[in-house]
C-alpha cells in the first residue's frame, strides 16, 4: 500500500500545483516549501538562508575548500560539525534525513529534493515525474514572472540545476524512467493528471484492503 507520493517535475510543468492538489484532495501532507522550512528549522538558519541553497549544487572549488575543511587539508586542527557548513552539500544531507523522517510517519507528498533516490526501495512510495509540452512551460513561467527577460534560458537554467542537484548528491539521472512509477504529462490538465495519481495510490490500497 502506498503510504508516500514523491514527485519530481520540470521547471514550469506545474508539478507543484498538482502535488498540492493530490495532498488536499488525500488530506495528506504536502512537503514543498514547509521541507525546505523544515530543514532551515533543523540547521537553525534563516528560511531565506535556507532557499538560496535549495535544489542548487555547490561551485567545484567551494566543494573543493569543504572537503579541505572536512579532511584536515592545510594541517587543520579543527573539523566542523555539519550543522556550522550551512551550503547546498548540507541541505541536501538535511533532505536526506527529512524525507526518511517524514516517509516513517506516511501520508504525505515530498516533491523534488531527491526524495526519488532516497525512498527508491520503499515499496509504499510511489514515485511520479511531471512534465510538459516546451509552450506551455514557457506560458506558466512568464505568468509566474512577467518580468523575466528570457523565460526560456530560466526554465533550461533551472532544469540543470535540478538535474546537477540529483547527480551530484544523490547520484541518479533525474530523467531515467527507471526511477518513477508513473511519468505524467500535465498536458492532460493538472485536475486529471492529479486524479490518474490518486487512482493509482487508492486502486494500490484497495488491493491490499
Amino acid at each position: 500500500m502506498f503510504r508516500v507520493l514523491t514527485i519530481a517535475r520540470e521547471y514550469g510543468s506545474g508539478g507543484g500545483s498538482i502535488a498540492r492538489r493530490v495532498a488536499e484532495k488525500l488530506g495528506w501532507k504536502l512537503l514543498d516549501r514547509a521541507l525546505v522550512q523544515r530543514m532551515a528549522r533543523a540547521a537553525q538558519v534563516d528560511p531565506e538562508l535556507a532557499q538560496r541553497y535549495d535544489e542548487r549544487v555547490d561551485s567545484w572549488l567551494h566543494r573543493i575548500s569543504r572537503k579541505g575543511l572536512w579532511y584536515g587539508g592545510f594541517d587543520a586542527a579543527v573539523t566542523f560539525p555539519a550543522t556550522e557548513v550551512f551550503d547546498a552539500e548540507t541541505m541536501a544531507e538535511l533532505a536526506r534525513s527529512l524525507i526518511e523522517e517524514a516517509c516513517a510517519g506516511g501520508n504525505c507528498v515530498i516533491v523534488g529534493r531527491g526524495a526519488q533516490c532516497v525512498l527508491q526501495n520503499r515499496r509504499d512510495v510511489l514515485h511520479v515525474f511531471i512534465y510538459a509540452p516546451w509552450p506551455e512551460r514557457v506560458a506558466r513561467v512568464r505568468e509566474r514572472a512577467p518580468t523575466a527577460l528570457d523565460v526560456e534560458n530560466v526554465i533550461r537554467t533551472v532544469d540543470q540545476r535540478r538535474a546537477g542537484y540529483i547527480r551530484t548528491y544523490f547520484g541518479c539521472d533525474w530523467t531515467d524512467p527507471h526511477l518513477y512509477h508513473m511519468l505524467l504529462s500535465s498536458e492532460l490538465g493538472e485536475e486529471e493528471v492529479a486524479r490518474i495519481i490518486i487512482d493509482a495510490i487508492q486502486c494500490e490500497a484497495g488491493q491490499h484492503a
